[in-house]
């Protein structure tokens, strides 16, 4: 019987020795309830399963309350046309938008390149008042998400990052995990940036350990998340563990959401969205729903 702790949880942990800091996630009845809301094929299903699990990592660097994670891959002239997902307070929500025919017409499981074709990933992180919002922008490279990610914070944010993602469908259910560790040395702030120190023994020693994590491990949803740190990290170092955070399943469109952003919209372009029937439909990418503004709720 799997345990529901290990499952559709994030565990923040760090290994105070070696001035690291880190996530492991495990997502099981979430994911399948966000790519439920599309009959994604095999291929874009493990994708945005990828996608998912890596931004409720992200998401669980943020400490503010109402902070969220976007992060979105644009592309150009690739399988791929638009892959979004955001994470905010445990809610977790995905959608990915491609071209069917240019999927069926490759012969094998493509790469980062014939998927996303020149692509960029961007990973924007709002935050309260006033810190507002701070955007990385990066190339689409590597052999998959993660690596494109794990390259995100070397190039924009000059911190040592690992990043392990697996996504298990074995049994007819999606499960995905992921662990991330990042090496944050003390008085980094204010000083040289940290691509010059990477080859640092702290951080080798961390970064060889994480490694050495398996896909089965990960995905295993009988296995503890302090288990897999303890497998991992505990022979030579102390790992703190610092706070579990829940995940849902949070597509935040609903009617009065709806109405209000319409109402922004001027009167004569208001008056081009509306239906023969005087009504306004919007559909949700994210959740695969249609809400129907009626014209007497428009002239409220």
């Amino acid at each position: 019987m799997t345990d529901s702790a290990t499952t559709d949880n994030i565990l923040s942990f760090a290994i105070p020795a070696k001035n690291c800091r880190g996530r492991v996630v495990r997502l099981g009845p979430v994911l399948d309830d966000i790519l439920a809301a599309h009959a994604y094929p095999p291929m874009i299903r493990h994708l945005l399963a990828e996608a998912v699990c890596l931004t409720a990592m992200l998401g669980a660097l943020l400490k503010d309350e109402g902070a969220q994670l976007t992060l979105q891959a644009q592309t150009e002239a690739g399988i791929v046309n638009l892959l979004a997902c955001d994470y905010k307070d445990g809610a977790l929500r995905g959608y990915v938008d491609f071209d069917h025919e240019r999927l069926a017409a490759q012969p094998v499981e493509p790469s980062l390149m014939p998927l996303f074709g020149k692509g960029y990933l961007a990973i924007t992180f709002d935050l309260p008042a006033p810190r507002g919002r701070n955007q990385g922008i990066v190339p689409l490279e590597g052999g998959s998400l993660a690596e494109a990610v794990q390259a995100y914070f070397f190039q924009s944010e000059q911190i040592p990052t690992l990043i392990r993602v697996a996504i298990d469908e074995s049994d007819g259910r999606i499960s995905a995990g992921g662990l991330l560790v990042q090496h944050l040395p003390e008085g980094e702030e204010g000083r040289e940036r940290l691509h010059v120190q990477l080859d640092h023994p702290e951080w080798e020693h961390v970064e060889v350990m994480g490694s050495s994590i398996t896909a089965e491990e990960l995905t295993d949803t009988d296995l503890q998340l302090e288990e897999i740190l303890w497998r991992l990290f505990s022979e030579s170092d102390e790992v703190r563990l610092l706070s579990g955070k829940s995940c849902i399943k949070g597509c935040r469109c609903n009617e009065d959401h709806i109405r209000d952003v319409i109402a922004r919209f001027p009167k004569e372009d208001k008056g081009d969205m509306v239906d023969d029937d005087g009504n306004i439909a919007i559909d949700c990418a994210f959740c695969s729903k249609t809400f129907v503004i009626t014209g007497a709720s428009l002239n409220n």
